[in-house]
């Protein structure tokens, strides 16, 4: 029946655009198992190289499934403006169950705020608009915290959303068999026979029309079951069930187990920091221990510090990972924004940067640090080929750090022959940064009578005449 009716185009698109929300609403999550992509880009489950090559992606597919998501929210919100016009405008008493609203001309506002799915859908909207602005990539560089508390709303709108499908406004008839579509009601068809008499009788120029008499409907027997069928019983409706938990349930628990699993893992026990490096251009590399901790090169660590912020935590690439006779792993991060400001100022006792190296032997204590991670990241494909080609630039050499790194414990274990890497920099002083790493490597292969394992290429791209290594050697 609701097909027939004058809304029926504004519910069809409400429903259609629904379907394409739930969808994406489930798979929105799946990119974020940090845990889940790591263990199927290292325990080579995909085999292929180019299956491998789309979990690099996850993030542009995340990205994409939340601007699908707001797309289609759009066109959902203004399916159901029509949708609550409608309702109001073309009320009928024929089919009272079907109708959202309770009376002929019923302000719409009112279904859109006085009612569960429509309370909830505002605030949705309200949600979803905050955190797909602060998505934005103007507002993540220039306030990274107003990027990081808004994302944290997902878990408010996932809750409207399990609210907003309980409303029940779309329904089906659970009674085809006794009332099926086009069907003719032989007792409303009298009943209204009976009313339009009743009224043309009762008019005031009733004087003037001759009486109508009353008269049942009979149908004959050919006509009844050549053109419709007789209805048995009044039509009966039900709302329909809510499938969006269907669709969200599982990659939600999975979400949400998998992050229970983080905080558990990262908070029972901090890191221990050994030790802090100070180098040029505000480059600080911090050295840590934590028993049990095992790490790839190429993956990443997610750093977070209870002094400086309670709430925010910061991805940086491991520079260095752990081996079988070494437990130490370290980062370096680059000191730009107030929250590694504010991590520097707890780092080091004075403000003096005389001091390169702060054992952890130094009559001061460093704030609580919490790891979580290591999560997988595409470097660690560079082992994977016999030739590799590794290019940086600036402090996005860090991921290559630790390749360098495991390169210089062992290199006869892996698969790769020869490595080409690439630096690129502005500033002469970054090289000063891994100039013992990349001479140590280069003396290293000399030795084992293998220099063209490595080729090493640095380039400057800006100077002003007047930089110089201070005393480091570059390769």
């Amino acid at each position: 029946v609701s097909l027939l009716a004058p809304d029926a185009g504004g519910l069809c698109l409400s429903r259609a655009s629904a379907s394409v929300l739930n969808l994406n609403c489930s798979l929105v999550l799946l990119p974020m198992c940090r845990i889940l992509l790591a263990f199927l880009r290292g325990s080579q489950k995909v085999a292929s190289r180019k299956t491998r090559r789309l979990l690099d992606k996850s993030k542009t597919f995340h990205v994409t499934c939340g601007i699908t998501i707001c797309i289609f929210s759009v066109v959902h919100v203004a399916a159901h403006l029509v949708n609550a016009l409608n309702f109001s405008v073309n009320y009928s008493e024929e089919f009272l169950a079907l109708n959202a609203a309770s009376f002929h001309g019923e302000d719409p506002r009112k279904l859109l705020f006085a009612t569960v799915p429509g309370l909830t859908g505002v605030f949705m909207v309200l949600v979803l608009f905050l955190m797909s602005t602060a998505s934005t990539y103007a507002i993540r560089v220039s306030n990274y915290d107003i990027f990081s508390y808004t994302h944290n709303l997902f878990f408010v709108f996932y809750l409207l959303l399990m609210l907003h499908v309980s409303g029940g406004v779309l329904k089906y008839q659970t009674n085809l068999k006794g009332h099926p579509p086009g069907c003719f009601n032989p007792n409303v068809t009298v009943q209204r026979d009976s009313e339009e008499v009743d009224s043309l009788e009762h008019s005031p120029s009733e004087h003037d029309r001759p009486s109508v008499p009353r008269r049942s409907v009979e149908l004959d027997p050919t006509t009844r079951n050549s053109f419709m069928e007789v209805c048995t019983e009044e039509p009966k409706f039900q709302a329909h069930f809510p499938e969006t938990w269907l669709w969200i349930s599982g990659p939600l628990c999975l979400y949400c187990a998998e992050r229970l699993y983080r905080y558990i893992q990262s908070t029972n026990k901090p890191v221990t920091i050994t030790a802090v490096i100070s180098h040029p251009c505000n480059l600080l590399e911090i050295r840590m221990m934590k028993e049990g901790f095992r790490a790839r090169p190429g993956q990443y660590v997610i750093l977070h510090c209870p002094s400086v912020s309670s709430l925010e935590s910061h991805p940086f690439t491991l520079t260095l990972c752990p081996t079988a006779t070494r437990a130490t792993f370290g980062i370096h991060l680059k000191v730009v924004g107030d929250w590694t400001e504010r991590f520097r100022d707890m780092l080091f006792l004075h403000s003096s940067w005389d001091t390169e190296i702060l054992p952890v032997f130094q009559q001061r204590r460093y704030p609580k640090l919490y790891v979580d991670g290591p999560f997988g990241s595409p470097f660690e494909e560079s082992f994977n080929y016999e030739v590799s080609l590794c290019v940086a630039g600036g402090i996005g050499v860090t991921p290559f750090a630790s390749i360098l790194s495991t390169l210089l414990d062992d290199w006869k274990c892996y698969k790769l022959r020869r490595l080409y890497f690439v630096w690129v920099c502005r500033d002469i002083r970054y090289f000063q940064c891994f100039a013992d790493l990349l001479c140590s490597l280069h003396n290293k292969l000399w030795q084992e009578n293998r220099p063209d394992f490595v080729n090493i290429q640095l380039y400057l791209t800006q100077t002003d005449g007047r930089q110089e290594p201070r005393g480091r050697r570059v390769v």
